[in-house]
């Protein structure tokens, strides 16, 4: 079981070591999802200090990166946070200061995306916006390199096959066009503020 002493899991509290004396760190959300532990184990192995946000819920679900947080304690430490909390967003990026964010959270269920599509729309994309946006508030915009996760259900009514960077957007459910609002926002910011997105 994953310890929730305050040095493993923080609310964004002073974690970070000074920006000088560390060395590369990253910022991962959906840590605790099947690419987010093994991103996790890939930049550990590569010498990283990684900080992931996990969500609050009923159950502590952290098994994928309860391993890594055995042993490499002093490397991984994990925030609660969401994409729907600009606040805390805000607090662990001004906290750990990233040079690097990847950003895999998401609701990402196709067909659960039409029961919650508020909640999809609110989380896949305003919650990349959110995160977009604490990045610039905490003056990393020159800094920080962000990577958004995407999905082919961009795509969704394939008009072509394979798909290319060309092939025309067509999403077909609340999952798919929040996460083309995803994609357009992350454009919009590199463009706009010369962020590398």
């Amino acid at each position: 079981m994953l310890s929730t002493a305050p040095a493993m899991l923080s609310t964004a509290a002073a974690v970070a070591p000074s920006w000088a004396a560390r060395g590369r760190v990253a910022l991962v959300t959906g840590i605790t999802g099947q690419d987010g532990s093994y991103l996790a184990e890939l930049l550990l192995n590569k010498g990283y200090i990684v900080h992931g946000i996990i969500r609050r819920s009923s159950s502590f679900n952290t098994h994928r990166v309860h391993a890594l947080t055995t042993r490499m304690p002093s490397r991984l430490l994990l925030h609660y946070g969401d994409l729907s909390d600009g606040t805390a967003l805000l607090q662990i990026v001004a906290a750990v200061r990233p040079d690097e964010v990847y950003n895999l959270a998401a609701q990402s269920h196709v067909m659960t995306s039409f029961e919650t599509s508020e909640y999809t729309g609110d989380v896949d994309g305003l919650g990349v916006l959110r995160l977009l946006n604490a990045i610039r508030s905490v003056g990393l915009t020159n800094h920080t390199r962000f990577y958004q996760a995407s999905t082919s259900e961009l795509f969704g009514r394939v008009r072509e096959a394979p798909q290319s960077e060309t092939t025309p957007f067509y999403p077909r459910s609340p999952y798919g066009v929040a996460k083309q609002y995803a994609y357009w926002i992350v454009v919009n910011y590199r463009e706009a503020y010369v962020m590398h997105a």
